[in-house]
């Protein structure tokens, strides 16, 4: 069992969600965007910022792995589960849930932008900047956090405490 001690809570999340989805709103202004979630981590972030965007909107799903039941990306990416949906001459918003190393995000991009969409950017709840290996232009953060690994609202260790609706870390 581990030991959680809150990083972000509940209130942090939803107001920082709430004000990052009033500035993608007024960045894509009288557009319409196509929000790529990154599951399955990203998920709880994405159907909550959505609530957020007033702008319209077709939601997208992508499924990678790079971690497996590691505390540490394995540096290999996989795509499980490709887009349904030809992106060609859209506005696409990858969100994501954490940005580690950068290397997931740098080669989900390198796919999109082969497909031919009018612009791409980013958009994580959580960035982990001083643990970057490649330059990845992150558009929107949510928080910008230490290096820990970090569980709950959508992020888990070995599929659970992907329900914690706060950011935590485990301090055993």
């Amino acid at each position: 069992m581990l030991k959680l001690e809150t990083l972000i809570s509940e209130d942090e999340l939803q107001k920082r969600i709430k004000e990052l989805g009033a500035q993608i709103t007024k960045d894509y202004e009288g557009q319409e965007i196509i929000v790529l979630c990154i599951l399955k981590g990203g998920v709880m972030f994405m159907t909550d910022l959505v609530k957020h965007i007033q702008v319209p909107i077709k939601m997208e799903f992508m499924v990678v792995s790079s971690y497996g039941d590691e505390y540490k990306s394995s540096g290999v990416v996989k795509i499980l589960k490709d887009l349904d949906e030809p992106i060609e001459g859209k506005h696409v918003l990858i969100v994501e849930d954490i940005i580690d190393s950068g290397r997931t995000l740098r080669y989900i991009k390198s796919i999109l932008r082969e497909r031919g969409p009018q612009s791409i950017k980013i958009c994580t709840l959580l960035d982990k900047v001083e643990q970057r290996q490649t330059n990845v232009d992150v558009q929107y953060t949510g928080f910008t956090i230490e290096n820990e690994f970090v569980i709950g609202y959508g992020l888990d260790y070995k599929q659970y405490y992907r329900n914690i609706p706060y950011i935590a870390v485990n301090r055993e």
